[in-house]
């Protein structure tokens, strides 16, 4: 077994030193009073040259939690946030609870109160902030949205203590842990301090599928006449793309997804069927829901009586949702990379026996799969010189630039349709638990992740607000992290107000075509806060320029490697 020795130092110096060691490339990081001695642990790594985790200034809590997430989806790699005590902490709440729905793993931390008032220990209690800032429980602030948290009592569970975090936050399903750091223990002294290196605590490996109930799951498939596969979630691992795709392809089955959070099926697959699950749930004998939450709203449309549903996740059940009644005539636990292609394998199988009904079927799709076409086509026509710009033709714009390997964030109206993803990891939309303004962070961490790569922002007004934009736009600029923002600027709450017609269609708010608290009433200049950075910033209102815009803001981003946004002002819902 190698090892690694620290000859004098502190429980500081051995933090980062053996988090380096363990592959965390990054602290995004909001510091406070409790992070003295990580600061001169930082310093004195510095001038000695040592291997360390690069620290990243980070004004706000929220941006910097989506920066570790933005960096985990490029990179597979989880990074380190930390934050001050539990006003940090609850600063940064909505981006632990993103990454917890989306099972991202984050290694989320922060300090904690020093407890001595007195008796000369190094880091004690020396603010008046010291007293007020205590909490019985801190961990207890979100328990609910972490798989472990644990506070660290001295150098002696210092290694397994890190070791156990990334092994946790990595171990399927994935997700944040959080770990908190009382200010006397970093600072307390360590001689001869030695860490296992490479690390002897390895992330048990993924769950697979049962074989048998791929069987079944096999022969359920090669019955059905109108299969459909929904999913959000497929695309999170590389290869998922590619394997989803030779299945549909394997038996002719439609792959819709709802809402979906990554490149799951290539846009030019002969079964990709589109982002509405929702025309296709309603016809279908046997629905496949691929690591999807919500398949389909119950209360608006769902499968016939007598539809066979089979769910494929690691955790088909999502068990920490308190609630969620989906019919499952069959369940399979086990990770994508895995359970699709053994599914393929045994279709292979059962082809010849089905082969009529699959040709017909694959037939009958490139006709549906021609006419959303030939839609989309001419949604796209008419919007071309609509006022407001709508969604459609600022999306058409940004493809028309964006390359094979441009990476589009999604935290707006944008209308994949008018998209094509052709390579994994080229779309992300993360904020699986709702929190708004995850988007700026997001795309600064997948930036920082993939380097030259061209990264585009797309977010709505609202949400930008949300994601504290001056922080944002400051790390962007402070780490050289040059990437597109664009706003789709409809002065609303464009889901506040849809809802409210959804539950009130005839009501006094639809009638007066002016929802109370959806609406901004005063127009706002999003393009001059990246200004104030240097960014490039413009206000875009005609359709006619809006190509001429991007072009500009392109070369701002890749020819200037500056930071640009484009404040788009467009159709509303």
């Amino acid at each position: 077994m190698s090892q690694k020795t620290i000859a004098a130092g502190t429980v500081a110096d051995a933090y980062l030193q053996i988090l380096a060691d363990r592959g965390v490339d990054y602290l995004f990081a909001n510091a406070g009073t409790d992070f003295a001695p990580l600061i001169e642990a930082f310093s004195k790594a510095e001038a000695s040259g040592g291997k360390f985790p690069k620290p990243v200034t980070v004004p706000h809590e929220n941006v910097a939690v989506a920066m570790a997430l933005g960096y985990y989806l490029a990179s597979g790699k989880p990074q380190l946030v930390m934050v001050h005590v539990n006003v940090g902490t609850a600063n940064a709440i909505c981006g632990v609870m993103n990454a917890w729905r989306g099972n991202v793993p984050i290694l989320f931390s922060a300090g904690r109160t020093p407890y001595a008032e007195t008796g000369g220990a190094l880091g004690q209690r020396s603010g008046e902030i010291h007293w007020p800032q205590e909490m019985r429980d801190q961990g207890a602030m979100l328990r609910e949205f972490t798989k472990w948290d644990y506070e660290l009592p001295n150098e002696h569970v210092l290694e397994t203590s890190i070791d156990r975090a990334i092994n946790i936050s990595m171990a399927e399903p994935k997700g944040p842990i959080y770990l908190t750091l009382p200010r006397e223990v970093l600072a307390a002294p360590v001689e001869n301090f030695a860490y296992a290196s490479p690390s002897r605590r390895r992330t048990p490996s993924p769950p697979f599928p049962d074989t048998r109930a791929i069987d079944e799951a096999a022969d359920m498939i090669a019955k059905a006449e109108r299969p459909l596969i929904i999913t959000s979630n497929a695309g999170r691992d590389g290869d998922d793309m590619a394997k989803l795709g030779a299945l549909a392809e394997c038996f002719a089955i439609p792959v819709t997804q709802r809402k979906p959070r990554y490149v799951a099926i290539a846009s030019d697959h002969p079964m990709h069927l589109g982002y509405e699950p929702d025309a296709f749930v309603q016809d279908a004998d046997l629905i496949i829901v691929v690591d999807c939450d919500v398949p389909w709203i119950p209360s608006k449309k769902a499968p016939k009586a007598d539809c066979k549903v089979i769910h494929l996740a690691v955790d088909p059940l999502f068990s920490a949702y308190p609630i969620r009644g989906f019919n499952s005539d069959l369940g399979i636990t086990g990770i994508l990379g895995a359970t699709l292609p053994a599914l393929t394998e045994a279709l292979f199988s059962r082809h010849a026996g089905a082969k009529d009904r699959i040709e017909a079927r694959r037939k009958r799709l490139a006709e549906q799969r021609a006419a959303q076409h030939e839609k989309y086509a001419a949604t796209l026509a008419k919007a071309k010189d609509g006022l407001p710009i709508h969604p459609a033709w600022i999306t058409h714009c940004l493809e028309t630039v964006r390359g094979k390997s441009g990476i589009v964030v999604k935290e707006s109206p944008l209308t994949l349709e008018n998209m094509s993803f052709t390579k994994p990891g080229t779309m992300f939309s993360a904020a699986a638990a709702g929190g708004l303004g995850w988007s700026l962070g997001a795309s600064l961490g997948i930036k920082a992740a993939v380097g030259d790569e061209l990264v585009i922002n797309t977010v709505g007004d609202g949400a930008y607000m949300f994601g504290n934009p001056i922080p944002a736009h400051y790390v962007s600029a402070a780490e050289n992290l040059p990437v597109l923002n664009v706003v789709f600027n409809n002065q609303m709450w464009g889901a506040v107000k849809r809802n409210t017609r959804e539950v009130y269609p005839s009501g006094f708010a639809a009638k007066s075509n002016r929802e109370p608290l959806t609406y901004f009433d005063r127009s706002i200049s999003f393009e001059k806060a990246v200004q104030t950075v240097d960014g490039y910033g413009e206000r875009v209102e005609d359709p006619a320029q809006m190509m001429a815009a991007v072009e500009r803001a392109m070369k701002a981003v890749t020819v200037e490697k500056r930071q640009a946004l484009l404040n788009v002002v467009c159709r509303g819902p």
